[in-house]
């Protein structure tokens, strides 16, 4: 998450107008080819990192760039405090796809078997039968990652600018505090069910939306001037941005390799 703001940013300081958008444009593309190649593999470990790594680089450049397209091209001007910007303009345009995402999160909970824990929890609730779903698309792993994390990322979005909204509830408000809270609570139980899961793969997937749910704590401390954002001054912080790059790169290497080294022990690649 850290890395994904900070990538944005470099972007914006490398790139300016048409070369930005052309930039975002291709990194959606490479997201999509990710995730291609994701269905084609194999291996679980393989497939669940490339449809993770599409899923946000779809993400980041054709929805978010896509917002702040629009909102320079609309002259939207970003939210004020105290002669501090507090949310940027695309930030604010993005509220208006709650609409799609609500409809969105209805063909997931109510038709379709995705092969996510969080939805297939939600149907179980709701008492929807399983021979009302259509096929499940759980055997794609590539194709299940991608999803969820584009709708962990949104539903996240959504959550906090609407939280932020001093028409609604505000940064500061109780309730958006104990949202917070909340998240970190739930992000420390799914870090502990994560602990007992074996296959890689699987824990692979079950990380995305316990990082992405702890981050939402993470950004409300950063929005109230508990947390240093180190994240959105990568140039300053160029040490600290190192260091987590290294380590997602040795997680992901693990998570290739290991895959791998089984299938060398193994005769049935088991």
């Amino acid at each position: 998450m850290p890395l994904g703001h900070a990538a944005m940013i470099l972007m914006e300081h490398w790139f300016e107008g048409g070369e930005l958008y052309l930039a975002a444009f291709l990194l959606g593309v490479v997201g999509i080819a990710m995730t291609a190649w994701g269905v084609r593999t194999k291996s679980d470990n393989i497939a669940t990192l490339l449809g993770f790594f599409g899923g946000l680089l779809v993400w980041t450049g054709w929805v978010e760039f896509v917002y702040i397209y629009f909102a320079n091209e609309l002259n939207v001007a970003p939210l004020v405090e105290d002669g501090k910007v507090v949310t940027k303009p695309e930030y604010l345009l993005l509220m208006s796809s709650v609409g799609f995402w609500a409809i969105i999160m209805v063909l997931y909970v109510a038709r379709v078997s995705s092969g996510c824990s969080f939805y297939c929890w939600i149907q179980s609730k709701l008492r929807i039968p399983i021979k009302e779903r259509s096929t499940p698309m759980g055997a794609n792993k590539s194709v299940v990652t991608f999803m969820e994390t584009v709708m962990l990322l949104w539903s996240s979005y959504l959550l906090l600018m609407f939280a932020y909204d001093k028409s609604i509830l505000g940064d500061k408000h109780p309730v958006t505090i104990g949202i917070a809270t909340a998240c970190l609570l739930w992000s420390i139980w799914l870090f502990v069910r994560l602990l007992g899961i074996k296959s890689m793969g699987r824990a692979i997937r079950y990380s995305i939306p316990t990082v992405i749910i702890f981050w939402t704590f993470v950004e409300v401390m950063g929005r109230i001037g508990l947390l240093k954002e180190i994240w959105v001054e990568p140039t300053t912080y160029k040490t600290e941005m190192t260091i987590m790059l290294v380590m997602l790169i040795a997680v992901v290497a693990i998570g290739v390799f290991r895959k791998k080294a089984k299938n060398r022990v193994s005769p049935k690649g088991e």
